[in-house]
């Protein structure tokens, strides 16, 4: 039957907006690069632009070609585990689930994967193994856990219809524990089996600090990631005009506002404290510091954006922070070397926000967001919000099986890099530079030869002036 006008603009509208925060979500691959480039030192900046490039293009076709339907892919017999088809989007759009624009806004999520990996071994890792990891992670390990959480017969669902786990299902709105704790756990393999930077420790184990050539950069990137995550979150609704029927003024675009300023609250309660809690601990204020703390926030807050009210995603963003500084202050102590602290930002505080969504998720947002807020329904909600154990325990069971999963695909992948000598660079290559020993050159002129030609033109200058 045909479609009526009204039924018609309202699918249009929805497409829209779909689409549109899938461009959002795209701008981040953006964000990533400036923040990539800017944390490492000019002498790997233009392998960790093109590595961004790489994720990008690379996460693309495996994502196309395999990831969607290992993500989505129902069949006609469901798989708690794995989906079974959609794969290079043979029946897709498909008038019953999915469409372009749903591919889009998930395709936009998976590039992103490989993105946070990509920081954690930054500065001393083969070009060709960046292609490795990129595919087998966007292509196979991300989407089976996108399918345990997001898909219709996942066995982590909250909204399936034959089983909910502890009858509630894992809460991961947008991707806390999806997006950010699989990147950051592979991430953690990646970095873990390489080893640290030539320098990062001296002969007694004491950290030598490497600092990124680029603070501009830096906090570019952050913003431009602040403004991709108004896609994220708010995005991860699919639709915004769907009213609730127990209302006659609310409906989806009242949760959507409310998840774009749960985001900016916690994001910013984290930066503030990541501000003064480093500046008690290191003595100055550091910028670089606050923009990690701002995403820690932004990643914790990221599973429960949809379903805590604004004063909860303080609380968020406040234990966020120093869930991360607790993780990098570890992080040295067990001389662990993450270029971008993208274990520690998007593993630690991922983990964080689903244990947080667990607490304070509220109930008649966890209705609206998974039952669109339909009249008389009951679920088990935040469990300091009164509503028991069945939610968080189902949020530290994603945390568990997204830890173990991931270990058992990537860390054995980067183990193989490693023995078949394909995975780190030499000790020469990674003193001269990824630019120069790989890349036919530098990203720019570097900063000694500058500060150098500076110099001569100042004795040239004084030379004549006397």
């Amino acid at each position: 039957m045909a479609a009526t006008w009204e039924e018609s603009v309202t699918s249009s509208i929805n497409t829209i907006y779909l689409l549109f925060s899938a461009y959002l979500v795209f701008v981040m691959q953006l964000g990533f690069a400036m923040l990539c480039a800017g944390s490492v030192r000019a002498k790997n900046a233009m392998n960790i632009m093109l590595t961004n490039v790489v994720d990008a293009v690379v996460g693309s076709l495996s994502f196309y070609l395999f990831g969607f339907a290992f993500a989505f892919g129902e069949g006609s017999n469901s798989n708690p585990f794995i989906g079974t088809n959609f794969f290079a989007l043979k029946d897709i759009p498909s008038s019953s689930t999915y469409d372009y624009s749903f591919f889009l806004f998930q395709w936009a999520f998976a590039i992103a994967v490989a993105g946070i990996t990509s920081g954690s071994i930054a500065e001393r890792t083969q070009f060709s193994a960046y292609l490795i990891f990129s595919c087998f992670l966007s292509g196979f390990v991300y989407p089976v856990v996108v399918h345990w959480v997001w898909s219709a017969s996942g066995w982590l669902n909250p909204s399936s219809t034959s089983f909910l786990l502890f009858g509630s299902g894992s809460i991961d709105f947008a991707g806390s524990g999806v997006v950010h704790l699989v990147g950051g756990i592979a991430g953690l393999w990646g970095s873990f089996i390489e080893g640290p930077r030539v320098g990062r420790f001296d002969a007694f184990g004491k950290a030598i600090p490497i600092r990124g050539h680029n603070a501009t950069l830096v906090v570019l990137g952050t913003f431009l990631l602040w403004f991709g995550w108004f896609g994220f979150n708010p995005g991860s609704f699919n639709k915004i005009l769907v009213a609730y029927p127990d209302t006659t003024d609310e409906g989806n675009w009242t949760a959507v506002g409310r998840t774009a300023v749960v985001t900016t609250l916690a994001g910013s309660t984290a930066g503030i404290v990541t501000l003064f809690g480093r500046r008690l601990l290191v003595g100055h204020w550091d910028a670089l510091d606050v923009c990690n703390g701002v995403l820690g926030g932004f990643v914790a807050i990221t599973s429960g954006c949809a379903v805590v009210e604004p004063w909860a995603a303080v609380v968020c963003g406040f234990f966020a922070a120093w869930v991360l500084i607790g993780l990098n202050i570890l992080a040295l102590k067990l001389q662990f070397d993450d270029p971008l602290e993208a274990t520690q930002l998007h593993g630690g505080c991922g983990a964080w926000g689903l244990i947080f969504t667990g607490l304070f998720a509220k109930e008649e947002f966890v209705v609206q967001a998974y039952d669109s807020g339909v009249v008389g329904t009951s679920r088990p909600y935040g469990l300091v919000m009164g509503g028991g154990w069945g939610l968080l325990g189902a949020q530290v069971v994603e945390v568990l099986v997204i830890i173990g999963w991931v270990s058992l695909t990537m860390g054995p992948l980067f183990f193989i890099l490693h023995t078949l000598n394909v995975l780190r660079i030499s000790v020469d290559d990674e003193i001269a530079g990824l630019d120069v020993s790989s890349h036919g050159g530098r990203a720019y002129v570097h900063t000694d030869e500058n500060q150098t030609r500076f110099y001569a033109e100042y004795v040239r200058m004084e030379d004549e002036g006397s």
